[in-house]
């Protein structure tokens, strides 16, 4: 069994990760720590987590713990976001030049990432363009969450029907999937620490992947990690 250690941007996808990704890779002999939060900060020595605005805050808290874990067969992943990504991430500039190809754009943030960072070891994933794509595979999840809001699903869904992929949806600053969510059910903006995971675990990783290809090319990547396709 290989190890991995996951980089979570907030505590939504902390807790998709624990809930959904850890029991369905330890199926593919991949064990998933704990998902740790992202450093933002380094003050008197100690590391404040939470939020991926900082790059070299969450750069350096990634080295560190390469460095710390030297065996070949322990790994490294992130669950940051493309919306209103750091300023400072590595190639950020020349990737502007892709923005009308969101995935070709991701990827290439992506490979820049890794470049950085170092470590063969390292696989780094960008959302697109942020967690709450993935409730647009399945809008009437929200139905289980609040109450009296056909209207609402409705609105959603016609939202993901406009677009081929829900991680398609933009990510501009009043368009973006948590944006557009909130519009609909504004209590989502307080409550979306809880109510994100909550949404992800009734639509299902499954469901989910089929219908968010680059979530899925992550996720097959983890799966691989152990060599061999183990899962029933």
């Amino acid at each position: 069994m290989v190890r991995l250690y996951l980089f979570a941007e907030g505590q939504t996808e902390q807790t998709f990760a624990d809930n959904l990704l850890k029991p369905h890779l330890s199926q593919y002999e991949v064990l998933l720590h704990n998902p740790i939060l992202i450093a933002h900060a380094r003050k008197k020595g100690k590391v404040h987590r939470g939020g991926g605005r900082n790059y070299l805050a969450m750069k350096n808290d990634i080295q560190r713990l390469l460095r710390q874990e030297k065996a070949a067969d322990v790994f490294f992943t992130t669950m940051i976001d493309l919306y209103a990504i750091s300023a400072q991430f590595p190639g950020l500039s020349e990737s502007e030049k892709l923005r009308q190809n969101p995935t070709e754009r991701v990827e290439f943030l992506e490979q820049c990432f890794a470049e950085d960072i170092g470590d063969a070891r390292f696989i780094p994933y960008i959302q697109l363009h942020e967690y709450e794509a993935y409730l647009f595979c399945d809008p009437t999840c929200f139905e289980f969450v609040y109450d009296n809001c056909s209207r609402q699903i409705a609105a959603l869904k016609n939202i993901a029907a406009q677009h081929d992929n829900p991680e398609l949806i933009n990510d501009g600053q009043h368009t973006a999937p948590s944006k557009r969510i909130i519009a609909q059910f504004p209590a989502y903006e307080t409550g979306k620490t809880a109510d994100g995971s909550q949404l992800g675990e009734l639509i299902g990783l499954e469901v989910i992947r089929s219908k968010c290809l680059h979530f899925n090319a992550w996720l097959s990547r983890l799966e691989s990690l152990s060599g061999g396709d183990t899962a029933p």
